[in-house]
């Protein structure tokens, strides 16, 4: 209701054949609000680049990896990694205070914030300032990289052990959880939105039910760098899924078979 007017939004749900959505969160969430609707919605899930997001145990991968870490100091121990904007909803607060046990167990871990306060600039605003200054005091290293371009983010995937999205708010289904995938990265993400359509009961991570709490984020950690096998066994299960199931291909052919349906 915020964002379009329900007597401009029945109109429009009127004059369209079908409806595509992100994830199946976002299409109950429109027929909740206009139950005409439901019959014409249809999910049809995101993609991403698998020539450009490479697993990490491909030698690309790996020489990419040994570089950031060797130019960033994150040469030992585990590399947790976050991509995403700095902004209360996305979490990076919450993740970097669930750093403490990690430390315990893993003191050369590191945790590294890809992102800035939005798309294409760099400005330090008063929650990347927060973030930051809850970097400088936590337990293990926190390398925050500032905004990355497009076309180089790819190459932060590669370098990472474990991924987290911390999203706190309901997001439709953040696009990082295909570039997770395609990097051979487990991932954990949030209860929220359409996050866990990706991930629950697949293979490929853990979802936290709690992503308010540091201390339920700190277990789903600890739990996959506990476990080298099952981290192993679920790394390669996400590129399969990613192969399978979440190419541009993929994409391209469910939505031309939206317009070709009669």
């Amino acid at each position: 209701p915020e964002k379009i007017d329900p007597d401009e939004a029945r109109a429009a749900i009127g004059e369209v054949e079908r409806i595509v959505t992100v994830s199946d969160f976002i299409g109950r969430g429109v027929a909740a609000l206009y139950p005409e609707a439901e019959p014409k919605v249809q999910t049809i899930y995101s993609g991403v680049d698998l020539d450009r997001f490479l697993p990490i145990w491909t030698p690309e991968a790996r020489r990419i990896r040994q570089r950031l870490r060797s130019e960033h100091g994150l040469a030992r121990g585990p590399v947790l990694l976050y991509v995403g904007r700095l902004s209360p909803k996305k979490g990076a607060d919450i993740l970097v205070r669930a750093m403490g046990p990690i430390a315990r167990r893993y003191p050369e871990a590191s945790l590294v914030l890809v992102g800035s306060k939005w798309y294409g600039e760099d400005r330090i605003s008063d929650y990347v300032a927060y973030v930051r200054a809850l970097a400088a005091r936590a337990p293990l290293k926190v390398h925050t990289t500032g905004y990355v371009p497009a076309d180089q983010v790819h190459e932060w995937f590669a370098a990472g052990d474990v991924f987290i999205c911390a999203s706190q708010w309901e997001e439709p289904l953040a696009r990082v959880h295909y570039e997770a995938m395609a990097a051979g990265l487990p991932i954990v993400t949030t209860a929220r939105g359409g996050n866990p359509e990706v991930v629950r009961g697949l293979g490929n991570g853990l979802v936290v039910e709690k992503p308010e709490s540091p201390e339920a984020f700190a277990q789903a950690i600890l739990k996959l760098l506990s476990d080298s096998e099952a981290r192993v066994r679920i790394s390669r299960r996400g590129r399969e899924l990613a192969e399978a199931h979440f190419s541009w291909d993929r994409v391209a052919s469910e939505i031309r078979a939206v317009w070709e349906r009669r």
